[in-house]
């Protein structure tokens, strides 16, 4: 118990003066914002702080946090460490100038940001990657939440694409993403949001309070437990890829960039941005615990460790029988909430490369159309194949973190070239080159070398990225 009280302080505390110091490098002025400057009423629109908090809660807290907690923890209790120092120096960092600089530049998506700062090249190749993830990421929400959904509420246990109550249930779905992806952000997003965040709150709410009324059994971090996972899986690069939603995620600075068309003020940046995924770590570090519990004390079949199963198996330990469905419901709004702000992202970022106005529905049809019939061809391919689905989020996972590294070697540059401690970002950028590029050389889905020889490779492209991200920032 004691490691898991500590992580949340470090996290409280990181937020406090880290997220702080970070405000002070970028300083946040008051400058008139996009929401404002560029109302067009679908996209740009200002909306108030606290709707856009719970908003971007919302957006970046799909299944990582819990899936990425419930794998993260047969790691051991290191997790309850490296979550929030990876939040605070990393995920924060990255959150916070993915939608600053965003603001800074006319509501400029991720790729728009990386074309200002690393050229037409950098870009073409970050603009594929960024489009199959977000395809990646839409699939799997639809797939995860439909799953939970028909176990939860009508008890099926066959989730092929055959069964009509699943079927049904990934077409509901899906339909919901196109109409959230088409209609003005605050009709749908904006409406209905806070309301579904507060909810997840509450679930993770319940989870915590039942640590203090039923029990919790916790192990608490030492040197002969720094690594515990049954598999023998390396702690790093391992541990940096299996926890993403909590410690850092590159799919967030595709939603920080939609919520940077919404904001009223540059100076609320840090309590969204920042602030956010600080609570988003916080929910993580509560998941991660309550699957230590049940994990322990055997209460999981062998089968299902580890997979969006142990979410019931938690609901029905930590929570009354009458409250336990309110979880289960809060879970399965988090996929829902971020598949369908990753198909609006994804919309505003290819609208935004093409020069295509959004305002007319006409021109949001013309993207989302494609879009959703390569959701669904993803969709049937991963349930039709027998372990493709594995394989459909190994892949998302390594898009994902990949993602994260322009986000924060831009940033690098940015406040390299406003004489600020450019440091702040470059570090945790290189970091995750490393981290990227030892998984891709090492796993079957890449490579497939010797993790050794994938930690030399590892080691030259990041030297490699230095220097290339070095020469950009002295470029005049």
């Amino acid at each position: 118990m004691k490691t898991f009280l500590l992580g949340i302080f470090i996290l409280i505390i990181g937020y406090i003066f880290y997220s702080r110091y970070v405000e002070r490098l970028f300083s946040p002025d008051d400058r008139e914002t996009p929401a404002n400057a560029l109302n067009d009423g679908v996209d740009f629109l200002p909306l108030g702080k606290n709707k856009n908090a719970l908003i971007h809660l919302l957006n970046i807290a799909g299944m990582g946090p819990i899936i990425g907690a419930i794998q993260g923890i047969l790691f051991g209790p290191i997790a309850f460490i490296l979550i929030p120092l990876g939040c605070i120096f990393a995920g924060g960092v990255h959150d916070y100038f993915a939608g600053m600089l965003s603001m800074r530049n006319d509501g400029a998506q991720i790729t728009g940001l990386i074309k200002k700062y690393f050229g037409i090249n950098t870009f073409r190749i970050f603009m594929v990657i960024v489009s199959i993830m977000l395809l990646l990421l839409s699939t799997v929400f639809v797939y995860t939440s439909g799953d939970l959904f028909v176990e939860r509420f009508f008890g099926v246990k066959d989730f092929a694409i055959s069964n009509p109550t699943v079927l049904g249930s990934y077409v509901v779905i899906l339909c919901y993403f196109i109409i959230a992806t088409l209609f003005p952000i605050d009709k749908i997003i904006g409406r209905f949001y806070p309301v579904l965040g507060g909810m997840l709150l509450l679930g993770t709410g319940l989870v915590l309070a039942g640590f203090f009324t039923n029990g919790v059994n916790l192990q608490n971090f030492n040197l002969s437990n720094y690594n515990l996972h049954p598999d023998n899986l390396p702690l790093i690069p391992m541990f940096f890829m299996t926890v993403s939603c909590g410690l850092l995620s590159g799919f967030h600075s595709t939603q920080a960039t939609i919520i940077s068309r919404t904001v009223e003020s540059e100076k609320d940046g840090r309590r969204i941005f920042y602030g956010m995924m600080c609570l988003e770590s916080l929910i993580a570090i509560i998941w991660a615990a309550a699957a230590m519990d049940v994990y322990s004390l055997n209460q999981v079949p062998q089968n299902i460790i580890g997979t969006v199963n142990v979410v019931n198996i938690i609901a029905n330990k930590f929570v009354p029988f009458n409250l336990a469905f309110i979880v289960t419901l809060a879970i399965i709004i988090l996929p829902i909430t971020s598949g369908d702000t990753a198909l609006r992202g994804l919309r505003i970022t290819i609208a935004d490369a093409l020069k295509l106005n959004q305002k007319k529905i006409v021109n949001r049809l013309i993207l989302v159309i494609p879009m959703t019939l390569s959701v669904l061809g993803i969709l049937y391919w991963a349930k039709t194949n027998s372990g493709s689905f594995g394989m459909v989020w190994r892949y998302f996972t390594f898009f994902n973190q990949l993602i994260a590294i322009p986000t924060l070697a831009c940033a690098a540059v940015f406040l390299y070239k406003q004489k600020k401690n450019y440091f702040v970002t470059l570090i945790p950028a290189l970091f995750y080159v490393f981290i990227t590029m030892s998984f891709i050389f090492s796993e079957k889905i890449g490579f497939n070398l010797n993790l050794k020889y994938a930690e030399i490779i590892a080691v030259i492209i990041t030297l490699l990225t230095f220097i290339y991200v070095r020469k950009t920032c002295t470029k005049n």
